[in-house]
């Protein structure tokens, strides 16, 4: 991956974040802006990630989006909305990020 698409992935991952953010506080207090603001957001990023899946295939860019979203959601819920998640959501997480990582990184560590 070039250093252009690790700055587009990254620029879609903020722009991601920024829309489950919005997310959330529409659903804290509803209201036309934020639905509107969140809608825009999350259109805004699928256009970057159409130029990543264009650039770098569909299973390279969705699964680096994933697993960076997953982990950067996940740490703005509990660190900046004190949401909680018990031992079992906890594992489930972990888990996932594996299980991306390793869809990610499997073809190239099979040729090791």
């Amino acid at each position: 991956m070039s250093f252009w698409g690790l700055g587009q992935l990254g620029i879609s991952t903020v722009i991601f974040l920024l829309a489950a953010t919005a997310a959330k506080q529409w659903g804290l207090a509803p209201s036309l802006g934020k639905i509107v603001l969140t809608l825009a957001l999350y259109s805004l990023g699928n256009l970057i990630m159409l130029r990543l899946i264009r650039e770098f295939g569909m299973s390279v860019s969705f699964s680096l989006s994933a697993v960076i979203q997953l982990v950067s959601v996940n740490v703005v819920a509990l660190v900046f909305f004190g949401e909680r998640v018990n031992s079992l959501q906890a594992t489930g997480i972990v888990l996932a990020v594996a299980a991306v990582a390793l869809i990610t990184l499997g073809p190239y560590l099979q040729k090791l």
